[in-house]
């Protein structure tokens, strides 16, 4: 069973800025897409960011210009920088991969809290 676990969210001031981090196990990881989306308190979870196993990325509007995706094959591990960071930032950030044969696991969840 694949698993993924966040760590990095905390607490930040608006302007800051957070590095999350999902390590993946059990899973091929360097042939899955990986991405973050992200559930703030009575909204639906929402797309944050992907990166392919060929290293494309694609971000949402909101997040564009302030947050990176990346990846470390050799760590199994996917990373989401967030720069500039919004109180409407604030959200619990879960891992998700997905395999080619359409496997989707997901994280338990990371939080992010932005404010004064």
């Amino acid at each position: 069973q694949v698993q993924l676990v966040e760590s990095g969210g905390g607490l930040v001031q608006p302007g800051g800025s957070l590095r999350l981090s999902c390590v993946a196990s059990r899973i091929i990881f360097n042939i899955n897409d990986m991405a973050w989306y992200r559930q703030a308190p009575g909204n639906q979870r929402e797309f944050v960011a992907i990166i392919n196993s060929d290293g494309r990325t694609n971000y949402a509007d909101s997040v564009k210009g302030r947050f990176t995706i990346s990846r470390d094959n050799a760590k199994k591990t996917v990373y989401l920088q967030m720069n500039s960071l919004k109180p409407e930032d604030t959200a619990v950030y879960y891992c998700r991969s997905l395999s080619p044969r359409g496997f989707v696991s997901w994280g338990q969840g990371t939080q992010v809290t932005v404010s004064s």
